[in-house]
């Protein structure tokens, strides 16, 4: 029997995202409407809708979707909001956000990755986005101030830079600690500094670019 990536799809977001906590229905729409297919490679798109991390190349993966949802439930993302996506990797999560804001400004270091995902991304209509390649610790001053900040790989402190580029009420998740070891945090900007939130265990790839790693 022909697989249906649709049919798929929607099975994945009823037991792996709804099923397992994630109550935002924009969210939920965004994961219907973005194909997973499309930003993993051929060879593994039968595994697209599995809920599991999948190499990308360049010793790189698209993250589990139920970790993606997870991390952009946290975001509390508005269809006004203006969202720094660091490490877009394929794109997927790019393209996750950009169905629930107003403007996705993604960063990726690998220049392959990036210009693949930015082909991937206009090819699909995915026209909110822009994607640049660069150090993604540094953020993008030059299109912030930021509603949201999302780090798609972990790093053994939270980027300051990052924090400095939130709007006063802005959003920053990243998982933070060692190699092996990683806290997923949410970091809120306030008038007297920020508010943190611990959502779990998590586990990413290193976030190039920082030092101060413990093991």
């Amino acid at each position: 029997m022909a697989r249906d990536p649709d049919t798929e799809r929607e099975a994945m977001v009823r037991r792996h995202l709804a099923g397992r906590g994630i109550r935002d229905q924009r969210l939920l729409d965004a994961f219907r409407a973005v194909p997973r297919e499309a930003f993993v490679p051929a060879s593994l798109s039968d595994h697209a809708y599995d809920d599991g991390p999948l190499p990308i190349g360049l010793d790189q993966t698209i993250s589990q979707p139920f970790v993606v949802a997870l991390m952009v439930e946290a975001l509390e993302l508005g269809p006004d909001d203006v969202v720094l996506d660091v490490g877009a990797g394929s794109g997927y999560t790019t393209a996750i956000c950009s169905r629930l804001c107003a403007r996705v400004v993604a960063v990726e270091r690998l220049a392959p990755l990036a210009e693949q995902a930015r082909a991937r991304l206009a090819a699909l209509g995915y026209d909110n986005v822009e994607l640049a390649v660069g150090d993604g610790t540094l953020g993008v001053p030059d299109r912030g101030p930021f509603d949201a900040i999302l780090v798609s790989a972990a790093a053994p402190h939270v980027p300051t830079h990052l924090v400095d580029q939130l709007r006063p009420g802005g959003r920053l998740v990243v998982p933070v600690g060692s190699t092996y070891e990683q806290e997923l945090l949410r970091l809120r900007r306030t008038a007297a500094g920020t508010i943190t939130d611990r959502l779990g265990p998590v586990r990413f790839v290193r976030l190039v670019g920082c030092d101060g790693w413990p093991d």
